[in-house]
């Protein structure tokens, strides 16, 4: 995109942003929300998993300063998107009692480490996405049931479907497993996932969703623990994690244009997370912070879920510095940034 036409959609999407808030009306009916620890706000705090963020330091930050489950010392990206999108509160963890009783504008169904390959999910004990979208339609059952089958259907086709999902496939599956890679390559177990997505897709399609957002892998080589546990002592981005996740973008990038093109009336747009946090991680100081190695909690090259905790020693007193939270996640500040950059190019889903 070149410079002009970016300063256009930006330009657009604020002042539809701006009417939004004026008239009091979000710009979509609804945000529903599937995938992993990156979007998940706490339906891991009522499953029997290790993969919990129910705790402090986690939402230190927040606005409630208190830990909602969500794996960031403040809001994640999604949560700053559900503001710019007009809405006044987020969408509420599927499985937490707000998710039972306010879901017209939507809810959440994600669950850290889960992921596009069923055996990750069921590794950590957390829902899979096939899981995720059984709880859908379950959800849309009981719009219908509130609100008619007409209205419903406007709110199905009308709001937003948000995917964020691969990362944990990758670094606490593929990487770390022998029985996954000394059978397949990289390629091929980008292939095994491109395929689960396809599903979900064809899916959420069928089930009356039209507009539908999906993350790229980040630069996975860059996060902090995979630098530790990947990186054979050299404190830089691992290359071959990063190229496997390039490749993976390349696929899916691919592979939602020919969806996009055989399902009609279907708005499909893949947000490029991995350019803008790689931006953030090499030039940190042109985008605010001081620090991109290293997380905030603990001794921020490994720390995440219980390993980030009160007593980690090391934690540091200001995020805002910070791209990363903890070894995986990126910080609210971050957050903030990566939210923005989603604003921009999911102009489509809300156009």
């Amino acid at each position: 995109m070149g410079f002009s036409s970016r300063c256009l959609s930006i330009f657009v999407v604020v002042s539809m942003v701006v009417l939004s808030g004026v008239h009091g009306d979000p710009l979509v009916p609804a945000l529903i929300i599937f995938g992993d620890s990156v979007v998940d706000v706490g339906n891991n705090n009522n499953l029997q998993t290790l993969i919990r963020a129910n705790f402090l330091p986690y939402g230190r930050d927040f606005v409630t300063h208190q830990p909602t489950g969500r794996f960031s010392n403040g809001k994640l990206a999604t949560d700053f998107t559900t503001e710019y999108l007009g809405f006044t509160s987020y969408p509420p963890a599927y499985l937490s009692l707000e998710g039972r009783r306010n879901i017209l504008n939507g809810v959440n169904f994600a669950s850290a480490a889960s992921g596009y390959y069923d055996r990750t999910a069921q590794l950590f004990r957390v829902i899979s996405l096939p899981q995720q979208l059984r709880y859908y339609r379950d959800w849309q059952n009981r719009v219908v049931n509130l609100v008619g089958r007409n209205r419903a259907n406007s709110i199905f086709s009308g709001g937003i479907h948000l995917i964020s999902a691969g990362s944990s496939d990758f670094i606490q599956n593929y990487y770390i497993n022998p029985l996954l890679n000394r059978v397949y390559t990289p390629d091929q177990f980008s292939d095994i996932l491109i395929r689960s997505y396809t599903s979900v897709i064809e899916n959420l399609y069928s089930l009356g969703a039209r507009r539908i957002g999906v993350t790229s892998l980040p630069p996975t080589g860059c996060l902090p623990a995979a630098i530790t546990l990947f990186g054979g002592g050299r404190n830089q981005c691992v290359g071959r994690l990063n190229n496997d996740a390039v490749t993976f973008n390349n696929r899916l990038n691919t592979t939602s244009q020919t969806l996009k093109a055989t399902y009609p009336g279907l708005k499909l747009v893949v947000f490029d997370i991995y350019t803008s946090l790689l931006d953030m991680i090499v030039r940190p100081n042109e985008n605010g912070f001081t620090e991109a190695r290293r997380a905030c909690c603990g001794t921020g090259i490994i720390e995440t879920s219980y390993l980030c905790n009160r007593g980690s020693v090391g934690t540091c007193t200001n995020a805002t510095q910070f791209v990363f939270w903890d070894g995986f996640h990126p910080s609210e500040a971050a957050n903030e940034k990566l939210a923005q950059n989603l604003l921009e190019q999911g102009f489509e889903l809300i156009s």
